[in-house]
């Protein structure tokens, strides 16, 4: 089958040249060589041969393959586990490698994540995403000597948590939030699942320091429980359910 193929392409302007010596510059962009203005969107239509099984990365790595070789996205597995081609397709984040075409139809588009930088094409600039991330101490905080072996959790305390363990860092649902919209400084639903993995984990002994931080202005009060998060992570966590579940807890802590 025939299938329409419409991307949004980001052309950054070509890098200024070099300045000889002695030569005024205009400005810094002049100076870093980067883009003196943001990349300028523009929609491109492929037209490719599909089978109705074929997912968005297949038809994306044969229009690179066979048609434009300067078409830029991210990829790696291919198995819906790393994250690395969350792209908007047909108005919805999804991962390029799990939306097939026969749920899609012939007409296809895909863009960017919403509310990212664009740095060229469908590959968006994540170092704000994991910066946020790396704010909330996403990893186990123990000051317990270490035991021989691990360290031992019931199978309950194990499921307090486990729908957070999903998280693979795709930027889905924090790019598909209002709030973040609005307020590009909002740590995001993302980090927010991250910190919860642990604020919840029993072995841990972080969960006050990382409340704290979480009651920040720009923490879980900004999330108005709109539910696109949910609906656009691809693991099928309940992210929203976790975001209250934080705010209880830091509503706890208070009281």
């Amino acid at each position: 089958m025939n299938v329409d193929l419409r991307i949004l392409r980001y052309d950054p302007e070509p890098a200024k040249p070099a300045l000889a010596a002695g030569e005024p510059a205009a400005g810094a962009a002049e100076l870093t060589g980067l883009p003196s203005t943001p990349p300028k969107p523009h929609w491109v239509t492929y037209k490719v041969e599909a089978d109705p099984m074929d997912r968005v990365l297949d038809l994306l790595i044969k229009v690179k393959a066979e048609q434009d070789g300067s078409l830029s996205f991210r990829r790696s597995c291919g198995h819906g586990i790393c994250g690395s081609d969350a792209m908007l397709i047909n108005s919805r984040n999804r991962l390029a490698c799990r939306i097939r075409v026969d749920q899609l139809g012939k007409k296809i588009s895909v863009a960017p994540l919403p509310g990212l930088p664009v740095v060229k094409d469908l590959v968006v600039d994540m170092s704000g995403f994991f910066g946020k991330y790396r704010s909330v101490k996403p990893y186990l905080i123990n000051d317990q000597p270490e035991p021989e072996r691990e360290r031992l959790q019931s199978v309950k305390d194990r499921a307090r948590y486990d729908d957070t363990t999903k998280c693979i860092l795709c930027a889905a649902c924090t790019t598909a939030c209002p709030s973040f919209w609005a307020r590009p400084e909002y740590v995001g639903p993302a980090a927010i699942v991250q910190a919860h993995r642990f604020i919840f984990d029993s072995r841990d002994e972080g969960a006050d320091e990382r409340l704290e931080i979480l009651a920040d202005e720009d923490g879980v009060w900004r999330c108005r429980t709109i539910f696109n998060c949910v609906d656009a992570c691809p693991r099928g966590i309940n992210i929203t359910k976790a975001i209250l579940e934080v705010s209880s807890a830091i509503v706890g802590r208070r009281g």
